[in-house]
């Protein structure tokens, strides 16, 4: 079963790699972070997606 915390996650790791090449195509290295972080921030908030999932399934 898929939530919407899932769909967030993925979606901010989505733009998160796109915002991260286009910091690298231009060489702008403050973009590149900040997708690196966005990137980074999917991961977390997909992972407590994951978790609540699980619980919910357990139940």
């Amino acid at each position: 079963m898929v939530n919407m915390d899932q769909i967030a996650g993925l979606a901010k790791q989505i733009r998160g790699s796109l915002v991260q090449a286009v910091g690298k195509a231009t060489g702008n290295r403050l973009i590149e972070i900040k997708g690196m972080t966005d990137k980074a921030t999917g991961k977390v908030q997909k992972a407590c997606g994951d978790m609540k999932a699980m619980c919910k399934k357990a139940m």
